[in-house]
């Protein structure tokens, strides 16, 4: 690794803020301004099936996205799953992870090396890899994601300054309602700057990035195809269930948009009703086969319906889960982050910030 590379650190407070959606917008504006980065993620959470070549998945989809040749690709160092955590609660494991991270940014190439911190600044203590341990050895520069659930951000923000210092150059605040925008730019940016605090950024709250694909839910809940296997990459973004009569059913299902519906197998009249509204899926519960009717429509208007061996409130509580951990890996998805980065976050600062200047900006 050339001694000029800057190290940049993407952490959050909270698991599932956003980090490497940010870190996608980021890169691709820094590849514009004639930058060569390299990225890695040291603590992984979705290891490849194979663990041959100790890439995270989220890794090898940015990657990839990016375009990145392998020598500037870092290797995932743990997974932080049970097994590996017994390992190393039982002495078993004395690998000395620290040296481990200084020793993978040796083959790496690149003006700046983006590494993506684990779920909050503590995660990754036990092996000490937590986000402040990271930076001090790689000598980092950090940016903090942090994902707006009310004014109350500041707290942690606060938090994590005291802790991280001056290595804390910048903060993203992120998924900010439209109602509390405004809130936003007159109280808490400057709330945060006065305190040393500066935001980079601040990013609304976009359907598309918040949607999850049927592919996906197909995923989640161990579903079976049953109609329009060829539409698996409809996006959901709302959720409903279909429990009432249909009278009810219909005029509740069309305040939805863009949703998937959850419903007995055995409501045929839920099931008609939904496929007449805004819907991207049926999710069928109980394992049953809907009617030929069903079918019929659903084939005429390419809405895939899933079948699960779930009851409902197992069914609900998963595409919850799957709201709530929502991935990149949709072309609908980069192309949004992208503008929204573009839009939304001054880069230019940052790299102020950091020490660096753009090596070309393109046309």
């Amino acid at each position: 690794m050339p001694k000029s590379a800057k190290h940049l650190l993407i952490g959050s407070s909270e698991a599932y803020s956003g980090k490497s959606a940010v870190i996608l917008g980021l890169a691709h504006q820094l590849k514009e301004k004639g930058l060569s980065i390299s990225y890695g993620k040291p603590i992984g959470t979705c290891l490849s099936e194979s663990k041959t070549d100790n890439i995270d998945e989220d890794v090898r989809f940015i990657a990839q996205t990016l375009g990145l040749p392998k020598q500037q690709v870092l290797p995932t160092l743990l997974s932080l799953d049970e097994a590996t955590i017994t390992r190393r609660l039982s002495g078993i494991d004395h690998v000395n992870y620290y040296h481990q991270l200084q020793e993978s940014l040796h083959t790496s190439t690149g003006d700046l090396v983006l590494l993506e911190g684990a779920g909050t600044l503590e995660e990754g203590r036990l092996f000490n890899l937590s986000l402040l341990q990271m930076t001090e050895a790689i000598d980092a520069s950090v940016v903090l994601v942090a994902r707006f659930r009310s004014s109350l951000v500041v707290e942690s923000l606060l938090s994590a300054k005291q802790q991280l210092g001056d290595r804390l150059v910048g903060v993203l605040i992120n998924d900010v309602p439209p109602t509390h925008l405004e809130t936003i730019d007159s109280y808490i940016k400057p709330f945060l700057e006065r305190h040393e605090i500066e935001v980079l950024g601040v990013l609304p709250y976009n359907d598309i990035l918040r949607s999850v694909s049927v592919a996906e839910l197909v995923h989640q809940l161990n579903a079976e195809v049953v109609c329009r296997p060829d539409r698996l990459d409809l996006m959901v973004q709302s959720l409903k269930i279909g429990a009432m009569n249909v009278n009810s059913a219909l005029e509740y299902l069309r305040k939805g948009h863009n949703m998937a519906v959850v419903t007995g197998g055995d409501r045929t009249d839920i099931q008609l009703a939904a496929l007449e509204t805004s819907t991207q899926c049926l999710i069928l519960t109980g394992r049953l086969t809907p009617n030929s009717a069903v079918l019929s429509r659903a084939e005429d208007l390419e809405i895939p319906i899933l079948s699960v061996d779930l009851d409902t409130l197992t069914t609900v509580e998963i595409i919850d889960r799957t709201f709530g951990q929502v991935r990149l890996h949709e072309p609908i998805k980069v192309q949004t982050v992208r503008q929204m980065m573009a839009d939304y976050f001054n880069v230019d600062r940052l790299l102020a910030k950091i020490g660096m200047e753009p090596v070309a900006t393109a046309s």
